[in-house]
């Protein structure tokens, strides 16, 4: 008898939906049965194997019957707030939804929207928020007491770079995370120090303008932006496009958890887990992808409402079964 394939679908089509689409093009137990994108023309012109559709069309009721899980592969600064919600009424979701503060928000909206339609709805997940807030509550829980410290880059943040684009005037953006190295000393010797956002990362932000913008308003606008530019030291660099094309088009990204503590007669202890990406945005492609696997298993044993990374058991995340995680993994 041949296992039912986890029906998906997929809103967005940029980087992440493209990821998207490659990582279930190659999970055996998944199929992608539609995309839905504002781009329609665009979209239907690139793809051809798979039906693209406007997003309101999501809504269409045969697609209820048709998709298990909908992930939703748009920005966080604009989409997904918006989306979210309203997708979690009608569909099991997945989303990478990344402005740290406004996460437990965010979940209580998901969480009633999801509760009242009976949909599980696993969200901010990816590599950070996600795969890192994993790491973090899992040192600390060994070491308790201790202080956790994450470093970003060198690289390209995709939630910066988003935010910096919806700028006025502004045609493309980059924005790099820098990790301080000074600080990241302190903590590999067993110190604790106390840091500011400021103190740990600096930003610096490749733009490329519209003709006629205003380049000193355009900086103002992303270097007091709350909660993506504010609490650091950012640099705005005006390039062309042919340079952005040429020198920026990468998206290599990384980052590591540490932390830092003591045990028994005050023995330092240091944890460390690290990524090193060539592509950012395809690792958390692999993250939403897998807990789209998760999402599906816990509708079926009655669950409903909204999951994090820390709220789902690690083995609903692979496509393995029980006993050949037990044989291979332990």
């Amino acid at each position: 008898m041949t296992k039912k394939k986890i029906r998906i679908g997929i809103v967005g089509y940029g980087n992440i939906g493209r990821g998207v689409k490659t990582i279930i093009a190659n999970s055996k137990d998944m199929k992608l049965v539609a995309i839905f994108t504002r781009r329609l023309d665009q979209v239907e012109a690139e793809i051809k194997d798979i039906p693209v559709f406007k997003i309101e069309e999501a809504f269409w009721p045969s697609f209820r019957d048709e998709i298990d899980v909908i992930i939703l592969c748009g920005g966080s600064k604009e989409d997904i707030p918006i989306q979210g919600p309203r997708f979690a009424e009608h569909f099991s979701t997945i989303d990478s939804f990344d402005t740290h503060l406004d996460i437990p928000a965010y979940f209580k909206k998901m969480n009633a929207a999801a509760v009242s339609h009976g949909n599980v709805c696993v969200i901010s997940t990816g590599w950070d928020p996600g795969l890192f807030s994993l790491l973090r509550v899992l040192e600390e829980a060994l070491l308790p007491g201790s202080k956790s410290y994450t470093f970003w880059g060198r690289g390209v943040s995709q939630g910066h770079s988003d935010a910096a684009r919806k700028v006025a005037g502004v045609l493309d953006a980059r924005s790099y995370t820098i990790p301080i190295e000074e600080a990241i000393q302190q903590v590999r010797a067993g110190k604790s120090p106390k840091l500011s956002k400021r103190e740990m990362h600096k930003r610096l932000v490749y733009v490329v303008m519209k003709e006629g913008a205003d380049p000193e308003e355009i900086r103002k606008q992303i270097v007091e932006m709350p909660k993506y530019f504010d609490e650091y030291n950012t640099e705005v660099v005006f390039i062309s496009q042919e340079e952005m094309k040429e020198k920026h088009s990468a998206y290599p990204h990384g980052g590591f958890v540490l932390i830092s503590g003591v045990t028994g007669n005050g023995h330092k202890e240091v944890m460390e887990f690290s990524l090193k990406l060539e592509r950012n945005p395809e690792i958390t492609t692999c993250v939403l992808v897998a807990c789209t696997r998760a999402a599906y298993r816990l509708k079926k044993r009655g669950d409903k409402g909204a999951f994090t990374l820390l709220d789902i058991p690690i083995g609903l995340l692979s496509a393995h079964s029980d006993e050949e995680l037990r044989k291979q993994f332990m």
